[in-house]
């Protein structure tokens, strides 16, 4: 009986080890107030209550990420909450009105943003944004937030690896399977728009429980305005990344 009570003591541990490695998070929610002729802005996000260096991080990300869609580009004064951004989304939106001199259709800005990796010591965001200023449509995006845990700090997609290029050169084999590329055509010759036809990772690189995720946004290597998305599993990507991931990654 001495066996099975210490695997559970052991189990109970890890798990305990694991649940304070974990960040406190609480679900942030704005919108303003709605009437005929204002925007409508919905934001919601995830927001760390811990009072850490890391904490600061992943909030001050979010705001400046926000802030960056809503700032009404004439504006003038300092925009350094999101309260301020949404007021000022909602003065440009009036202002156009009055240079046109006529009646515009509201904008419209929504934010989700939602965990999607958490270990020991990376955390990953996936913010998905609708932005609509007027014209046919409007422009959904997402931008994939990393941080180092360890570090306290906001790391870039690339700063994941220890052999980018390596991966780069990977991620290709799988890219042209997925879409259906062969392996000896030009890259573009399916219709994607790669500079230079050649193949190159996204600007938004994080991770998901599934491994590292490789995302597109419209427009980015394509004319129609779908989001590609590839996910390359963690056992095919953890010789690419850093040891010091490696280690911590499922």
């Amino acid at each position: 009986m001495k066996k099975p009570i210490a695997f559970i003591f052991c189990l109970l541990l890890l798990l305990g080890c694991e649940n304070e490695s974990k960040l406190t998070f609480e679900n942030l929610q704005l919108e303003n107030e709605p009437c005929p002729d204002c925007p409508k802005i919905n934001i919601a996000i995830p927001k760390v209550l811990d009072e850490t260096r890391i904490a600061k991080a992943v909030n001050t990300a979010l705001r400046e990420e926000i802030i960056a869609v809503l700032r009404f580009e004439e504006e003038e004064e300092e925009i350094n909450t999101i309260q301020k951004a949404m007021s000022s989304f909602a003065r440009g939106n009036h202002e156009l009105g009055q240079m046109l001199g006529q009646e515009v259709v509201p904008w419209e800005a929504n934010f989700e943003g939602k965990i999607s990796y958490e270990d020991a010591t990376l955390l990953c965001i996936r913010l998905k944004t609708y932005s609509f200023l007027g014209g046919a449509h409007g422009y959904n995006a997402v931008t994939l937030l990393n941080f180092d845990k360890q570090k306290g700090n906001e790391i870039e997609g690339h700063q994941l690896f220890k052999d980018y290029e390596g991966f780069r050169e990977f991620a290709e084999e799988k890219f042209r399977i997925q879409e259906n590329i062969p392996p000896n055509s030009n890259i573009n010759d399916t219709g994607f728009m790669f500079l230079g036809n050649s193949f190159d990772l996204p600007q938004q690189i994080g991770l998901v429980k599934e491994g590292v995720l490789l995302q597109y946004n419209h427009y980015e290597v394509a004319t129609h305005d779908e989001n590609i998305v590839l996910i390359i599993p963690f056992k095919e990507a953890k010789p690419f990344l850093k040891n010091s991931y490696q280690k911590t990654i499922l």
